[in-house]
């Protein structure tokens, strides 16, 4: 009871200082309003006997309360999956975050994250008291009331963007959890959020963050026709399927907005159908839901082997597509990031399809897994011609039929332990690609690089075993501690 209330008093404390650190790790029902908060929430400080505690906004709703209409909870940044102490519920909530748009139903998901229904209720209930139904309910209503303040979509769209079945589902539901009609939302604001034929929205992060340097990796591994940096933005095409298996097109821009530690993210509006899907995808690859201040407590001592050596606010490089990028990462081995580059580019030119996005510089989506696959088993005669030499021509196949056959799961659903040895038994796949493949696809946060020319370069040429041996003191973080290194280079 005593480590109840110490936890609660310091909970208030870190919302009374509007600490943004611990954006998103909690969630502030007020009795005297009704209503709750994000920690940094700027409405006047509630008095403390009014104040419950939530760790999540679905748990805050289910106990009757509505969000907050100046703080916003659904921009709220998530949490890793490393902070979960039941890593399977924090999986699940991930995945039906990224699903909340289709129609997925909870047997479904239990199979992609290898369990029943029955464990996954359970686990999940343990994790955040409450069901994954209800947890699914809130990010619906969270996705829609995101749309309702900051587009001009309307009211139909957005409920069908959100995975509303209808337009009186959604009506019915919005009402009775915040007691107002959508509409309401939208009076006594400016009209905002479509820009060049697409809508933006915002994705909030926990400083510090460096966004210049995530930015810099991302403008070296750019595939000509699919991804640039152009004026200090990201953009990219995208192709999603939607719950009915169609392929969606599209494109995407992500800006800074530093004064208000905030993602800018304009999505053409073709990609309406799997806006879930592609905001949960730009979280994993700028890294939204970590936790700077717990990575930086750990591998501070990074900077007594040599000063400067571990900066706070670094953050792991994710990916949009886990197949483009470990395509890229098999034809980046034992040449230069330009090299590999280059031959990307080839294979996008050669394999990917045309879209039209009206943007110059993105031209093309890059090939899928069944893509590569229906070009058959001589593929090396394929990408020949490309400059790609045989072994990771057929490499590359392999991955596809895994991913094609769901032998192969690339993704933050998988069990990155359990994948990196599946990985390893595919012939030109070592220890190198696996790990890498696994940090920036699977958000393995402890992947660790012994054997890079760049980690090396950044220890001072240490030997391989006196730099894993190092690495022990930095789990389960190495994977920061990777990028780090690269960093300083």
């Amino acid at each position: 009871m005593r480590n109840t209330i110490e936890k609660e008093k310091g909970m208030y404390a870190a919302f009374k200082a509007k600490d943004a650190r611990f954006d998103g790790r909690f969630f502030v029902g007020i009795s005297s309003t009704g209503i709750y908060c994000r920690p940094v929430c700027r409405a006047k400080m509630p008095k403390e006997e009014n104040c419950t505690f939530y760790a999540t906004a679905a748990e805050a709703e289910q106990a009757g309360y509505r969000p907050c209409l100046l703080c916003r909870p659904e921009l709220a940044p998530g949490q890793s999956i490393t902070d979960a102490s039941a890593a399977l519920a924090r999986k699940a909530a991930r995945l039906l975050e990224e699903s909340c748009g289709s129609g997925l139903s909870l047997d479904e998901l239990a199979g992609r994250l290898g369990c029943s229904g029955r464990h996954l209720r359970r686990v999940f209930a343990e994790e955040y008291h409450i069901s994954p139904i209800q947890y699914l309910q809130t990010c619906r209503l969270l996705l829609a009331k995101n749309l309702l303040t900051d587009t001009d979509l309307p009211v139909l769209d957005v409920a069908m963007a959100s995975g509303f079945g209808s337009l009186s589902r959604f009506n019915d539901l919005f009402k009775k959890q915040y007691r107002m009609p959508p509409a309401a939302l939208r009076k006594n604001r400016t009209k905002k959020g479509r820009h060049n034929g697409g809508l933006t929205l915002a994705l909030s992060y926990r400083p510090p963050y460096l966004w210049d340097k995530i930015l810099n990796f991302l403008a070296d591994r750019a595939i000509k026709g699919i991804d640039l940096v152009r004026d200090g933005e990201y953009w990219r095409t995208v192709c999603l399927k939607n719950s009915s298996g169609q392929r969606i097109f599209g494109w995407l821009k992500v800006g800074h907005a530093a004064e208000k530690n905030t993602l800018l993210i304009t999505v053409s509006l073709s990609l309406l159908p799997v806006l879930s899907q592609i905001l949960s995808r730009i979280r994993r690859l700028f890294d939204l839901y970590c936790d700077p201040e717990t990575v930086y407590e750990t591998l501070n001592i990074m900077n007594e082997v040599q000063p400067g050596l571990c900066v706070p606010g670094t953050r792991v490089p994710g990916c949009f597509d886990s197949f483009e990028m470990a395509v890229r990462t098999v034809l980046g081995q034992q040449i230069t990031v330009k090299a590999a580059g280059t031959l990307a580019g080839r294979l996008v030119a050669a394999y990917g399809k045309q879209v039209e996005t009206g943007i110059e510089g993105l031209t093309h989506v890059f090939p899928s897994p069944e893509d590569v696959v229906t070009l058959g088993e001589n593929i090396e005669d394929c990408f020949g011609v490309l400059g790609i030499i045989a072994s990771r021509s057929r490499t590359i196949r392999a991955l596809a039929l895994g991913l094609v056959t769901g032998d192969l799961t690339l993704d933050p659903t998988a069990q990155p332990e359990e994948e990196m040895k599946k990985l390893l038994n595919i012939r030109g796949i070592g220890s190198w690609s696996a790990q890498y493949i696994a940090m920036r696809a699977m958000e393995w946060p402890d992947a660790f690089l012994e054997t890079d020319a760049g980690i090396k370069k950044a220890l001072d040429f240490r030997p391989p075993k006196e730099i894993l041996k190092m690495a022990e003191s930095w789990r389960p973080w190495r994977s920061y501690a990777t990028v780090n290194l690269w960093n300083t280079l």
